[in-house]
């Protein structure tokens, strides 16, 4: 009953481990936390200490002992009561069980034959045989018998002091451990606990990280606008913002337009004004230096050659360039004016605007279905909080904690009892060591009274008192050897078959985990169940639910439901199925319709005003008319070389009135280029740039305007005909984004589940603590290494016997003593 209650205290989370995600995985994640769980106080790992050198090698004897794999099959055989049917099943036990069978059955041999070896070595003795005639012949390699039979005496006793010492401290380890078991008891409980009392906490930590879900698809859905909207937005960016950013050049164009055209109309009124001044004023510096130069002083010899050279060059005094031919562009610039009243960039940026309204337009469009989506929400929140308190959590609680507080009462309740009878054992193996002590306290007494005492130059009937009680104490040793050593062997007999076999049939197939293999088979425990544990926790022997898994899995701190297979305990499916619910999400987000239809790129008053501006007659300007001119000088010489060149020649004239007249002329002729022929070639420059701007763009106008147009109206027919397709798709990716927030949350919840919530890892420690702790390192590994040394003690027990029957007799007084005689000694 107790178990199932605690099964039932895991059910809540079996929903979220059943669904499956249905969707890809959301492109952003969330952050649940970490499930509350607390440390377990239980250390399972059990160290020996310096005695863990005697287990070691208790083991390789009993590896020599036994060195067989494990029975599994006779064992199978045995629990399912079909042992013997077989023919061969015995001979297998015999094969297995025969290092056990030999080496008990030599401990039985030694336990019959030495009582009676015992028993006719006394009336022996009594009849003055076998050493019990006080008399004592003399041989000459007396000293070193007696040399030889001292030394072997002392190294066995020195081995059984050695046996004694183990048996004694894996006696005193029991006891330790067994009084210390009860902290370990007192951990496991407590762990227990804390298993028990975390749980319920794990579970609402779980339940409420639904909230955290849910406040992220509120978040999401409240910014509907610039998530899905702008998905949308994005979707036709591609193809409206370079149609809207060409129509928003060409309005760009068209103003530059506008102002080459004003330019070269102000250029061309600028430059004829300027060149009619011109002429006039060069003109009259010709009439001027003519005048000049029919003085008389020209007719000198020394100046005529000088002045016909200047009046030969007056013809240079001349306009070159004849701007007052170029046609007008009155006309264009008339109808771009009229293209200008339309603010083109105006409309343009209005086709923006409503383009970038698409988020706002598509949170207002669906403002019913999210209100609907937030209720949706807010009505799983609450069926989950009130299933929680559906679950009779509290009362599981309570029932566990009472069995579990029973249990522990019971056990410390009863663990004084366990403690008297341990008592009890220690005492009893106390003496049994204790009379293996007697024996070697009256060897070692006699070893040191008969060595100290003896004279080798005394006679046998003359020996010492110290050197007779040395072979008074041998004698003693070894009729107390007589005594105990049967008693011995059989107490090392019983506790050899049951520790070994318990450490061989237990112990090692429970570390390499066998033994679950063993208890896993089907129909073992039970022939009507297929599996048993699946059948006792989950009332159906049918699923596959193994000890050894179970074990694993607590062993690796998973969680119980997963390791017990809960799932197929309750199905809460019908209460709380999540799939359902992003069902119902799905169908509402896929309700949603957002209407495009009135977003306008650019009306037809824009599309209108395109097309004045292409036919507004600039590709019929005569721009080779204008570009032959502009590539003339505006005079046939440069004045400021003409007229440093007068000035030169001046000089070569005598001085006088001529010379000052003419670099007077020169003085003008500067004056007329800086003030007028530097204007005109400035003016003539921006007639320059603005011809050829107006050149270079006025063959593409047409052509540019109706990739424009098309552009736009190909953007245009895009919103109008794809607008529903796009957003059916980016709908779909919304709606799994949303869903995957809850896809998050399952998978997350199933992670807990397996790995965190009610991680059964004290359950585990109680199984080790119990098998590999309690029975196998402390009781099984204390009683092997006891019989181990009781066993050596026993065994070397019939050498010392005998050695100190034959040192006894170089000790001892003698009756009567006889020649020196080379024969060997009559018993």
């Amino acid at each position: 009953m107790a178990v199932e209650l605690l099964l039932l205290l895991l059910l809540f989370g079996s929903t979220v481990s059943e669904v499956q995600p249905l969707h890809k995985p959301p492109p952003g994640s969330l952050d649940f936390g970490f499930v509350p769980v607390k440390t377990y106080d239980t250390n399972t790992y059990h160290e020996p200490g310096p005695i863990g050198i005697l287990f070691r090698l208790v083991h390789a004897f009993l590896y020599l002992v036994q060195p067989n794999s494990f029975p599994q099959d006779l064992i199978q055989k045995l629990a399912q009561q079909t042992f013997g049917n077989v023919q061969g099943d015995y001979q297998k036990a015999i094969y297995y069980e025969i290092g056990f069978i030999v080496s008990a059955a030599l401990g039985l041999l030694f336990v019959l034959l030495l009582p009676l070896v015992g028993l006719c070595f006394c009336m022996c003795r009594c009849c003055d045989n076998c050493g019990g005639e006080m008399h004592q012949r003399h041989k000459k390699n007396a000293d070193c018998r007696r040399g030889c039979f001292a030394t072997f005496l002392f190294v066995a006793s020195l081995i059984i002091s050695i046996g004694v010492l183990c048996a004694y401290a894996a006696n005193q380890h029991l006891t330790s451990q067994v009084r210390g078991a009860k902290n370990l008891v007192h951990s496991n409980f407590k762990d227990l606990r804390i298993f028990l009392n975390d749980t319920p906490g794990q579970i609402d930590y779980l339940v409420s990280q639904y909230n955290t879900t849910k406040n992220k698809a509120l978040s999401d859905l409240n910014n509907v606008g610039p998530l899905l909207g702008s998905r949308v937005q994005e979707r036709f960016a591609k193809e409206v913002r370079p149609a809207l950013d060409a129509a928003l050049m060409m309005a760009g164009a068209i103003r530059e337009t506008k102002e080459a055209l004003e330019n070269v109309s102000v250029s061309v009124e600028v430059l004829q004004e300027g060149t009619e001044r011109l002429h006039a004023n060069l003109t009259n510096v010709k009439i001027h230096l003519s005048n000049t130069l029919s003085d008389s002083a020209c007719s000198a010899a020394q100046a005529a050659s000088t002045c016909n050279i200047i009046r030969n060059s007056l013809n240079q005094l001349n306009i070159n360039a004849n701007f007052s031919g170029l046609p007008g562009v009155s006309t264009q610039l008339a109808k771009v004016n009229d293209v200008l009243k339309i603010d083109l960039s105006s409309l343009v940026q209005k086709g923006y605007a409503a383009f970038n309204d698409t988020p706002d337009l598509v949170l207002n469009q669906t403002r019913n279905i999210l209100s609907d989506i937030k209720n949706l929400l807010d009505f799983i929140g609450s069926n989950i909080t009130s299933f929680t308190e559906m679950l009779p959590v509290q009362k599981v609680l309570a029932d566990l904690t009472i069995y579990l507080t029973q249990s522990e009462a019971y056990v410390q309740d009863y663990f004084p009892v366990v403690e008297q009878y341990d008592f009890y054992r220690w005492l009893g193996c106390l003496i049994l060591c204790c009379m293996v002590i007697l024996i070697l306290v009256f060897y070692c007494l006699g070893l040191l009274c008969g060595t100290c005492g003896y004279d080798k130059h005394a006679s046998p009937t003359t020996r010492g008192c110290i050197s007779n009680t040395g072979g008074n104490f041998l004698m003693a040793g070894v009729g107390f050897s007589f005594l105990f050593s049967w008693v011995l062997m059989i107490i090392v007999v019983i506790t050899f078959v049951t520790g070994g076999n318990v450490e061989k049939l237990v112990c090692e197939p429970y570390e390499d985990r066998t033994l679950f293999k063993v208890l896993d088979t089907p129909y073992l425990l039970n022939q009507h169940w297929r599996s048993y544990l699946s059948a006792v926790v989950l009332k159906n022997p049918d699923i596959n639910l193994t000890f050894e898994k179970v074990y694993s899995d607590c062993k690796e701190n998973k969680g119980i439901y997963t390791t017990l297979h809960l799932e197929n305990l309750f199905n809460i499916n019908e209460f709380l199925n999540i799939s359902m619910y992003t069902e119902d999400v799905s169908l509402k987000i896929e309700h949603i319709n957002v209407n495009l239809s009135n977003i306008v790129l650019l009306d037809e008053i824009g599309k209108r005003n395109l097309l004045d501006f292409s036919s507004s007659g600039i590709d019929g300007i005569n721009f080779a008319a204008y570009l032959t001119e502009i590539n003339k000088s505006v005079t046939k010489v440069d004045l400021l070389s003409f007229a440093n060149d007068l000035e030169a020649r001046a000089d070569q004239l005598p001085k006088g009135a001529l010379e000052n007249a003419l670099k007077g002329h020169a003085n003008s002729i500067r004056m007329i280029h800086n003030q007028q022929v530097v204007p005109l070639e400035q003016a003539m420059s921006t007639l320059n740039q603005s011809i050829r701007l107006l050149q270079r763009t006025s063959s593409e106008f047409m052509i540019k305007v109706k990739n424009v147009i098309s552009a736009v109206d190909a953007a245009q027919l895009l919103i109008s005909n794809d607008a529903s397709v796009v957003i059916i798709q980016e709908t779909k990716k919304y709606m799994d984004m949303i869903i995957g927030y809850f896809e998050q949350y399952v998978e997350w919840v199933k992670e807990s589940i397996t790995m965190e919530v009610a991680a059964c890892k004290p359950i585990a420690n109680v199984v080790d603590t119990a098998v590999d702790i309690f029975l196998c390192s402390y009781v099984i590994d204390s009683v092997n290494t006891f019989w181990f040394g009781l066993g050596g003690c026993s065994i070397f027990l019939i050498p010392a016997v005998i050695c100190a029957v034959k040192l006894s007799k170089y000790y001892r007084r003698m009756d009567t003593e006889d020649v020196y005689d080379d024969s060997e000694e009559q018993w």
